[in-house]
């Protein structure tokens, strides 16, 4: 193993003793990050959900299908995307049975930032994609209006490109009858990616690209 693989098993390892907030008492496990580990492009989600948090894997519940459609239909491969989430452990309600997702709290998002800014500094992807308002604000470091913001490259602290886009389970909740709709904008902004994987200059790219938020 090489040592971006090692660190990121480090890393796991750690977030699954992790109680710098009360979400890791009730969670059945943290949920880290999976992917390549020199990933030119990592995509961010929120927190897992019901079906990640039994698994111990990153999107691979119902939001986790949609992204893995807009995958191949966008030609690109899970294998060479790392994704993850900005909260590593899954924040919920019981409703009878069921465990019914909550967003987490700033608080809550912001004990967890130093693991996804561990992820980003092992990983050293060239861009990011950000899923939802929770991933664009630990990301950016700011409030983040998804939907004005939406489809537009932004910069995070350290200079790099962040594409704002929503989380999949929007797509989910939306209005069944714009559900066409919907799923062609989410799959036009996240195309905005797709010239990572083929852009030989990457910083006038971003140059070109990024917009700063005034």
């Amino acid at each position: 193993m090489t040592s971006a693989p090692l660190a990121l098993l480090a890393l796991d390892r750690a977030t699954r003793v992790c109680r710098e907030c009360p979400l890791g008492e009730r969670a059945t496990q943290a949920v880290f990050g999976e992917g390549l580990a020199r990933a030119r492009l990592m995509v961010v989600g929120e927190q897992p959900g019901d079906k990640e948090d039994l698994a111990g894997r990153p999107f691979v519940g119902p939001a986790g299908r949609l992204l893995d459609r807009a995958v191949a239909e966008l030609g690109w491969s899970r294998d060479k995307l790392y994704v993850t989430n900005a909260v590593k452990h899954f924040k919920y309600e019981l409703r009878g049975k069921r465990r019914i997702h909550k967003t987490p709290t700033q608080r809550e998002a912001d004990a967890c930032l130093h693991w996804l800014e561990d992820e980003i500094a092992v990983v050293k992807p060239t861009a990011l994609i950000a899923l939802g308002a929770v991933a664009a604000r630990s990301l950016l470091g700011r409030h983040v209006a998804v939907m004005s913001e939406r489809g537009r490259w932004h910069e995070d602290a350290a200079g790099r490109p962040v594409l704002v886009t929503l989380h999949p389970s929007a797509l989910l909740r939306g209005d069944p009858a714009q559900k066409a709709v919907a799923w062609k904008a989410w799959l036009e902004d996240l195309s905005l990616a797709s010239a990572i994987f083929s852009a030989r200059q990457i910083p006038g790219f971003v140059r070109e690209h990024v917009h700063h938020a005034r």
